[in-house]
């Protein structure tokens, strides 16, 4: 990432789009977030009274509002949030954190509403779609069989053929798509994730640090995006090799359901400061530091050398701006864990461009990540917003739900992982589905 050429982007691009008040305003909020404190516990009186009793803890570092608040638009105040914090990124001195708004969230993604891709001219999508469609219980209905070249980049026709087959082969129940590979990662300067879930966009390649195209489903409370939003977000399921991508479902799967209950694995969400003026600028989103109560989940600030120091507890979620990736010392993730580096070209798979990759954090023990795969300039809209990430993780979504609603202008964002992670998750039952998918 030139420092000639990004200085200042953030400032002139105007927001990243999310409703940008403090938390205090809005009296219903602590009522709201209950709904996901106890699962299903609101009925009884002490099940509610510890929901309220963590959320006043954590109440200094995220407001939750609903949809019918009045107020600004969820997707409109956070524009000035974003260009506010642009501007102190570029400023002299340590940025202020600035608690934003995300939506009440409708539900989240099953696995039932997955489709899954698998190239058959690629021996590891096979092996790995097979996995994936046995541990999530896929049926053969939801299973799309293709071929196409397992290189680098997929042409552009090649990629409206891909997307014809999808429509014909995916009913309206489903909602997101996994694609089983590696390569292809790209169409010209767009991710092949965003080109299958947004159609293709000519023209990028004469401006990969203009201003993106924004995504109707940044920063959404659905949990049915293609009646919504007329799309269906998509998600690479890349790792190194194939016994690491195994190990990457594995992690998935082990991870649904397993925070945010009584007596669950205590977590963190780390937010790394660097000195790289250019890439540190999301550090104006960071939220400030915080500690739940009962000690299950902190949000910790820290430099390069804090980081290596950490241990205990495991990570949930590790975000930082570098060109490559810091030493980790003690610290582990947990499973369904998220991680990623705001650099330019964390999504070029075949590490052409010299620089750490998303599949580095998921051999380093993440469940999922994200990377651009041409120069977008250090836009805060072309990169995951950390509060906005975090907040739908915790609310209960899915990986790729969480990870696509971060995102603005997602044009160039490669997402990777295992999608349907959702450590916060209510358990589901036998009989079905436990959370709301209102469209």
């Amino acid at each position: 990432m030139d420092k000639q050429t990004v200085q200042g982007r953030a400032a002139q691009a105007g927001g990243h789009g999310a409703a940008g008040q403090p938390e205090g305003r809005d009296p219903h909020w602590r009522r709201v977030a209950c709904s996901l404190g106890d699962h299903g516990a609101r009925s009884r009186r002490r099940g509610r009274a510890l929901c309220q009793g963590v959320l006043r803890a954590i109440g200094g570092w995220i407001a939750v509002a609903s949809l019918a608040h009045a107020g600004p638009e969820p997707a409109a105040a956070a524009a000035a949030a974003v260009a506010s914090a642009a501007g102190s990124a570029a400023s002299a001195g340590p940025p202020s954190p600035r608690l934003i708004r995300a939506p009440r969230a409708e539900g989240r993604l099953q696995a039932h509403q997955l489709g899954l891709v698998i190239n058959e001219n690629d021996p590891y999508s096979v092996a790995i779609g097979a996995h994936f469609q046995d541990r999530r219980g896929l049926k053969p209905t939801q299973v799309l069989r293709v071929r196409l070249p397992v290189q680098p980049q997929l042409a552009a026709d090649a990629m409206l053929a891909l997307r014809r087959q999808a429509d014909r082969a995916f009913g309206p129940q489903i909602q997101a798509v996994v694609l089983a590979w590696r390569q292809p990662f790209a169409v010209a300067c767009q991710s092949v994730t965003a080109a299958f879930s947004l159609g293709l966009r000519p023209g990028l390649c004469e401006n990969t640090c203009g201003k993106g195209r924004d995504s109707p489903y940044f920063n959404s409370p659905s949990a049915r995006p293609l009646q919504r939003h007329g799309l269906r977000p998509s998600m690479l399921l890349a790792a190194p090799d194939e016994a690491q991508a195994r190990a990457l479902i594995d992690r998935g799967v082990a991870a649904d359901g397993q925070l945010g209950r009584l007596f669950s694995p205590a977590a963190q969400a780390v937010f790394v400061l660097t000195s790289d003026a250019a890439r540190n600028v999301r550090a104006a989103l960071y939220p400030p530091q915080a500690q739940r109560a009962d000690g299950s989940l902190r949000l910790l600030q820290t430099d390069v050398a804090g980081l290596a120091r950490l241990g205990e507890p495991p990570a949930l979620l590790l975000q930082i701006g570098a060109a490559q990736l810091p030493p980790l010392g003690a610290l582990r993730f947990l499973p369904g864990a998220l991680a990623d580096h705001l650099t330019s070209y964390g999504g070029v798979l075949d590490g052409s461009q010299h620089q750490a990759l998303a599949t580095d954090w998921i051999a380093a023990g993440a469940t999922a990540s994200h990377g651009t795969v041409s120069e977008p300039c250090n836009h805060l809209q072309k990169f995951p917003h950390p509060q906005l990430l975090l907040w739908h993780y915790l609310q209960g979504e899915t990986a790729i739900e969480a990870y696509w609603k971060s995102v603005r202008w997602p044009d160039q964002s490669l997402f990777v992982g295992e999608p349907l992670a959702a450590p916060f998750a209510p358990v589901l039952s036998r009989g079905g589905p436990a959370s709301s998918t209102r469209p």
